[in-house]
């Protein structure tokens, strides 16, 4: 069985007031290329197609022809729900779409749905799960304590009806633990919503989505296939692909990674305002411009457009900013817990640290709205 898996298209995203339609009908139009070069029996769609539970008209348009050219080839698609979408739009009319080889994961009822396609090695089920946080997964379970994601990814692939003998294939949409992050991506303070890998050890291969970065968790068999464009200057190092998954004989997987060129990139320049204004390099790339200069310049953004017609962001590295007070740096912030998040926070802001009855309120107000 031969699968193309990609995740996180993101349809409709602005970053900076600029939207990305225009590179994504592009990157689209790049995916199906390669899949009439590798012709797959089947694309896998981990999740986040939409940046929004509400999307725009122009959004939505474009993934029905992405999907209406997928059908026209015969390639099946086999598509769940992500944290940015609304599960109850997407999988509307799921049942008609399946009649075109469109299958689309449905709003969580105690149950997955499951596909099973068939190759020369026999069955392959493939297990749509979309992204679902312990709430949504307790009222099904009313026995069980589910307190963490994990326990809840546990209970839920509990419930499949899974033929270990068989080959089974699991699309879902969650952050695994050990997994490299980025800005772009949405975090859970104290990482809560951390998921541990071994509660995916039935499954022959694991299409994750979810997190922006091409990788793998601890094997080839549970991989973030990444985004197919850059969606923030935190990801300008990435190389952007997608998955080809070649599984054969039970216990036999192969990965390909097949890289995706964009319309434009992401990238940052650095120097003086006169050094950037006067480059002759002009450039139609989103870009991040890093000014050098000690004095802030007038109108900076507006001037430098000339050069840089996309330019996104415009930031100060000198004298002064590199020796003003910053924050502490929170890159550490899955390590802890919200309230200890929270505490640090409130003390770098105040110089001082929270009273007894400020802790109280806070890990009061926390504990509600985690629902405990």
């Amino acid at each position: 069985m031969k699968m193309l898996h990609i995740s996180d298209l993101h349809l409709g995203k602005r970053l900076n007031n600029f939207s990305f339609l225009e590179d994504q009908e592009y990157i689209l139009n790049e995916i199906l290329r390669i899949v009439d070069e590798e012709r797959p029996d089947a694309v896998l769609i981990a999740g986040d197609v939409y940046d929004k539970s509400v999307p725009s008209v122009e959004a939505v348009q474009l993934l029905d022809r992405f999907l209406n050219l997928l059908a026209a080839r015969g390639i099946t698609v086999l598509l769940i729900s992500g944290n940015h979408d609304s599960a109850e739009r997407l999988s509307f009319g799921n049942q008609l779409m399946e009649r075109a080889g469109i299958y689309i994961s449905h709003v969580y009822d105690g149950t997955v749905k499951t596909v099973t396609l068939q190759d020369e090695h026999g069955e392959v089920h493939f297990h749509l799960l979309p992204f679902l946080k312990p709430i949504h997964v307790r009222r099904f379970f009313p026995d069980e304590v589910l307190e963490s994601y994990t326990d809840a990814m546990r209970a839920v692939i509990a419930g499949i009806d899974l033929d270990p003998a068989k080959r089974n294939v699991l699309l879902t949409h969650q952050f695994v633990t050990g997994a490299a992050t980025c800005e772009s991506e949405e975090h859970s303070v104290g990482g809560t919503d951390n998921v541990d890998a071994s509660v995916f050890d039935r499954f022959d291969y694991v299409a994750l989505g979810h997190i922006h970065g091409p990788q793998n968790i601890g094997s080839n068999r549970i991989r973030y296939c990444g985004t197919p464009l850059k969606y923030s200057f935190s990801e300008e190092t990435h190389h952007k692909s997608v998955t080809v998954v070649r599984l054969g004989e039970k216990g036999d997987l192969r990965l390909d990674v097949l890289p995706l060129l964009p319309k434009r990139e992401l990238r940052t320049v650095k120097g003086t305002f006169q050094e950037l204004l006067n480059s002759k390099n002009y450039s139609d790339d989103y870009i991040h411009a890093v000014l050098t200069d000690e004095e802030d310049v007038h109108e900076a953004m507006g001037r430098l457009r000339v050069v840089y017609p996309r330019l996104m962001h415009l930031s100060y590295d000198n004298t002064r900013t590199r020796s003003s007070h910053e924050l502490e740096d929170l890159t550490d912030v899955e390590k802890k817990s919200p309230l200890e998040v929270f505490c640090e926070l409130y003390e770098q802001q105040n110089n001082q640290p929270m009273s007894e009855e400020q802790l109280a309120y806070c890990k009061g107000l926390i504990e509600e709205m985690e629902g405990k």
